[in-house]
């Protein structure tokens, strides 16, 4: 279990009338739970206190959870609200509170079950039951309990989440079970001692790499935290390199997904119709594609990002019939050869084995550090019939390069990349594998900029859950690959279809997602630039919810990477030699675990280069 790191002592007690102020105050001050009379607390101080704990942290009040005992069964605690105060929150106090709590009534009252009701959308609740359960090896039941149209002030749906049977005592190894949303138990793994990774060691291959810096066993997952086997709770700004823009098993997204398996419908199906095909069909179009006036038809070149923009390269060379495709200084755009070939980082190229050709890199946005006109020599030599370049059948570019050190482009570079496409008759690929889907603050991170790409790769969190599934857009009149010219075998992948839709229904029916993400993404961007304003050199880097800071000192982000994971922070690092620290939260994620992350990044960063000079 997370410690508390700053205060001196923690106490843990049943409430008493005094603290049934203190319990108003800590849940009106949340701004998630639902606020009763202050009288309702005092009640609950009196009568409940048996039931109910709260925590004081250096003899001040910190937090609370308050539950009963169900009358019709006794052995079921029913947790009504659990609250932290604001200055000791992302500290673990809500657990630990939980835990000796149920520690308590288990040895007192033979309790076996606990029950909490959730909205869809609280994912920190979410989160925190979810870790109890896995903790004591419990099942999770997860059942619709109050509709919506019960609460007649526009409360919002309430899920059952039932716990239980757990046992007496929180086990400290063994199997660890599966959330499920059926009465049945859940399958539980195999027993292994906690940290085993002798196996990953013996059998899987030396090419793996995340789990190097991040060595932990992880097994559960929830919004913007990651559970490890031993407890240990992570709080994921890294989100899957981009593929969990909505967070971890996100239950809006989780619910229709089960429903589709439950009931029997076809999950592989190759490039045939089918009726979940259809509806994310549908709704890409309807959601995203008209009311930007994108003109595109929708090709699924295969799973992965790499797919999208082999497909991507192959089409223009077809279409123009023409070789040679430009790329820019540091892009990265995919693993395969073709993808490769249009790849600036060596050590990337180096493990092609053989010649990569075709392509040839240009400078990126302020490569020159100003000093040179945008695309002087490439407007130069495409003029110039005696230039010895041949005209190239596209020009690849990300907008914010996510592998390449985060440099962000200018959106009147962009702009005028396009103008220069269309001026010489050369098709222009945005790579949005990583940039898009909301990443930078609009779906696709080139809208701002005012000009629609010939073709779009998009990947990544196109399903919305972590699922396999790319997407390849063009416009109608390069739809000239013949039936069966490009396929794959996984390209009709029905889970993601069904999760891709959900999401775009959930946070793309209108602009408020919109509006929060950039909203919250400014915020973090002001918490990073005082953290970068510190340090001499230091400079904030990328745009919207891919962002982070380039340090002077080449060395350092990776060290600030490594302190960071062992606060309980997963970032990475991002560019040719790992200067920048690179972060991506989930586009859901709360102001308090946006707060949390920039307290651990701006704690790591001082345990590596010092405190620096004040801001």
């Amino acid at each position: 279990m997370p410690r508390l790191k700053s205060a001196s002592r923690v106490d843990f007690r049943s409430p008493d009338l005094e603290d049934g102020q203190h319990l108003w105050r800590m849940a009106r001050e949340s701004r998630v739970l639902d606020v009763n009379a202050s009288y309702a607390y005092l009640l609950w101080a009196r009568d409940f206190a048996e039931t109910s704990i709260i925590a004081t942290v250096d003899d001040d009040p910190g937090g609370f959870v308050t539950g009963y005992l169900r009358p019709d069964e006794p052995e079921t605690l029913m947790i009504w609200q659990v609250a932290v105060d604001e200055a000791h929150r992302g500290q673990g106090l809500a657990r630990r509170m939980l835990d000796d709590l149920v520690d308590r009534l288990t040895a007192d009252q033979g309790i076996r079950h606990l029950e909490t009701t959730i909205t869809a959308d609280n994912s920190a609740s979410i989160a925190l039951f979810t870790s109890f359960a896995n903790a004591r090896g419990a099942p999770i039941e997860r059942r619709p309990l109050f509709d919506a149209a019960m609460f007649p002030d526009g409360h919002d749906a309430e899920l059952l989440f039932r716990i239980g049977p757990f046992s007496p005592a929180r086990p400290d190894h063994g199997g660890v079970m599966s959330m499920t949303t059926t009465t049945e138990p859940a399958i539980a793994e195999t027993p292994r001692a906690d940290g085993d990774t002798a196996i990953f060691d013996s059998l899987e291959s030396q090419v793996r790499s995340y789990c190097r810096s991040w060595p932990a066993v992880m097994t559960h997952s929830q919004g913007a935290t990651v559970t490890s086997e031993d407890g240990t709770e992570y709080l994921d700004f890294f989100s899957g390199a981009g593929a969990l823009n909505y967070g971890h098993n996100n239950p809006v997204l989780l619910e229709p997904l089960l429903d589709y398996l439950r009931e029997g419908r076809i999950l592989h199906s190759l490039d045939m119709h089918t009726s979940a095909k259809r509806d994310f069909l549908q709704t890409f179009s309807d959601l995203i594609l008209e009311p930007r006036d994108l003109d595109y038809k929708v090709m699924f070149p295969g799973p992965t990002g790499t797919n999208s923009v082999e497909a991507a390269l192959k089409l223009a060379r077809k279409v123009t019939g023409r070789q040679h495709v430009l790329s820019f200084t540091n892009a990265f755009h995919g693993m395969t050869l073709g993808s490769l070939a249009v790849t600036g980082n060596s050590m990337k190229r180096k493990g092609a084995g053989i010649p990569l050709t075709n392509s040839s890199k240009i400078p990126y946005d302020d490569y020159f550090n100003g000093a040179v006109d945008d695309f002087m020599w490439l407007e130069r030599v495409l003029q110039d019939s005696g230039s010895g370049v041949d005209k190239p059948a596209a020009i690849i570019v990300e907008s914010v390069q996510g592998e390449g050190g985060l440099n962000a482009a200018r959106l009147e570079w962009l702009k005028a990349l396009s103008d220069l496409c269309r001026e010489h008759d050369i098709l222009l690929i945005v790579d949005d594998v990583q940039a898009g889907c909301g990443r930078t603050g609009t779906f696709f991170s080139f809208e701002e900029a005012g000009f629609a790409p010939d073709i779009v790769c998009l990947s990544k969190s196109i399903s919305g859950f972590g699922l396999p599934m790319a997407l390849t857009l063009f416009r109608p009149d390069l739809d000239q690959f013949e039936p069966g010219e490009h396929n794959g075998t996984f390209r009709g992948h029905n889970l993601a279809f069904v999760t891709g839709r959900a999401a775009l229904e959930t946070y793309w029916a209108d602009d408020s997602f919109q509006k929060d993400v950039q909203a919250k993404a400014a915020t973090f961007r002001e918490g990073l630039t005082e953290i970068a304003t510190r340090y001499e050199g230091a400079a904030v880097r990328g745009r919207g919810f891919l962002t982070g800071i380039a340090f002077a000192d080449a060395s350092a982000a990776s060290k600030i990477a490594a302190a960071a994971y062992e606060r309980g922070l997963l970032v990475e690092t991002s560019g040719p030699e790992d200067e920048v620290l690179k972060t991506m939260p989930p586009l859901t994620v709360t102001s308090e675990e946006l707060a949390r992350g920039l307290a651990v990044l701006e704690e790591a960063t001082a345990s590596v280069l010092g405190d620096g000079v004040p801001a």
